[in-house]
């Protein structure tokens, strides 16, 4: 349920201090007229939370102090006929309305025949015709929500066609593109394997890595073509692909290892995508860039959070740190859209390292 805010409790606080000052302007003496104006007014705080209650609340009020003569007009009914049809419920400001016609006058001549002067109550009548002013506002702001409603959502759904127009061109760039040189390579290189295996020769380490990531990416291709044409699937990567990567990357001839530390936990499934992500990148930043012989992966599942470690011995250092690129950047923009952590750079001894803190108890 939405709370009062500033404005709702300005709007009563407001109307409370205009009916008591009314009351007092007349000199009008009787505790209970006070208190009723005081309720009627405090209620509403509450008109946009439950439009019908404070509508009943303020009629019954104005009803109330009107019968034992206090002559103040009922701004807080009227202010409940205007919450109540601007919230959408007109038939029930109508009955309200009605009611309040015959309750008013009736309540006004017990009070001039309480006080011998029906006469000198009889104008606060004519306060039941500012209800229909306040229905019509009420109607006007109401429909002028609703179109500003529409009007909203029309945007929203016509930036979401658009994104869908991109992703879908974006797919068809890829697999334009990237989908007939992808398979030549994973074709021709499987060929080369299976000749060499055929005529007993020694295969090449680098050929055989060449065959997996030729593989890996054609499969890597499909995930993410499927993933821009649906915006519910998405590269089935996780965690527990990690150690299949740190394989790859071993045929390279990168000495490469895993750690997982910690209670193994299921964590969002956005979460282990951005952690197979962020090792993916930092290995393959390793192997073309860093000149590195050794690199350690760490998974370390903590009360919370996921950490997300990757070190090597390459030639980076403090005073020759590489310059970022776009992969880093993609990296950086996945951990902080989980709102996460990222630390990249040197290490002290040579090297350099990747750390990574993801919370996993607060994902989007």
């Amino acid at each position: 349920m939405r709370r009062a805010g500033i404005g709702d409790w300005a709007i009563a606080a407001g109307t409370t201090a205009v009916l008591v000052g009314t009351g007092l302007s007349r000199d009008l003496d009787s505790p209970v007229g006070y208190v009723l104006l005081v309720a009627s007014g405090l209620v509403l705080v509450a008109h946009r939370r439950a439009p019908l209650v404070v509508t009943a609340v303020a009629g019954v009020c104005a009803t109330a102090h009107q019968a034992i003569g206090f002559d103040v007009p009922a701004l807080a009914f009227l202010f409940g006929v205007y919450a109540t049809v601007r919230a959408g419920h007109r038939i029930a400001a109508l009955v309200a309305t009605l009611l309040m016609l015959v309750a008013i006058p009736l309540s006004l001549m017990v009070a001039g025949w309480a006080a011998g002067d029906a006469v000198a109550h009889s104008r606060d009548v004519l306060q039941l015709a500012w209800l229909v002013a306040a229905a019509a506002a009420g109607e006007a702001v109401r429909q002028a929500e609703r179109r500003a409603d529409e009007a909203e959502r029309t945007r929203e759904e016509t930036a979401r066609r658009r994104a869908d127009e991109e992703r879908l061109h974006i797919a068809r760039e890829l697999h334009d593109s990237l989908t007939h040189q992808i398979s030549v390579i994973k074709v021709q290189a499987e060929v080369a394997v299976h000749l060499a295996r055929k005529r007993g020769e020694d295969v090449p380490d680098a050929l055989v890595a060449i065959r997996d990531a030729g593989r890996e990416a054609a499969r890597e291709l499909r995930a993410t073509l499927e993933a821009l044409r649906s915006d519910d699937k998405y590269p089935p990567h996780g965690l527990d692909d990690v150690a299949e990567l740190v394989r790859r990357v071993r045929g390279t001839g990168l000495d490469a290892s895993l750690t997982v530390d910690g209670e193994p936990v299921d964590v969002p499934a956005a979460v282990a995508r951005t952690g197979y992500r962020i090792v993916q990148e930092s290995l393959t930043n390793i192997t073309r860039h860093s000149g590195a012989a050794t690199a350690s992966v760490l998974i370390d599942h903590r009360p919370g959070a996921l950490v997300i470690r990757v070190d090597d011995d390459g030639t980076a250092t403090p005073e020759h740190a590489p310059v970022p690129g776009v992969g880093l950047l993609g990296m950086r923009e996945r951990v902080t859209a989980l709102g996460g952590r990222l630390r990249a750079e040197p290490r002290g001894e040579g090297g350099f390292t990747v750390h990574a803190e993801l919370p996993v108890d607060r994902t989007p």
